[in-house]
């Protein structure tokens, strides 16, 4: 089984398929084209249905970054 980076920088290329793999590691709303509210509710989803989880609606701000998700991840 992949390691959790590896699949959350899966999650990260499904929604922003423009992205190389060192531009995933690096994402984050302010330097990555195209991450919007719409491009997070899909992160969002797409993160919770690959590890199973919920995210909290008062977290989901924080998560601004591929490194904020996998701090929250680590926390699972």
């Amino acid at each position: 089984m992949a390691d959790s980076s590896e699949r959350l920088a899966r999650c990260f290329r499904a929604v922003f398929p423009n992205l190389n793999d060192a531009d995933v590691a690096r994402a984050n709303t302010s330097r990555t084209p195209g991450w919007d509210s719409l491009a997070t509710t899909n992160l969002v989803a797409a993160v919770e249905e690959e590890f199973g989880i919920m995210f909290e609606a008062d977290e989901i701000d924080r998560l601004n970054s591929f490194e904020a998700f996998a701090k929250r991840l680590s926390r699972s």
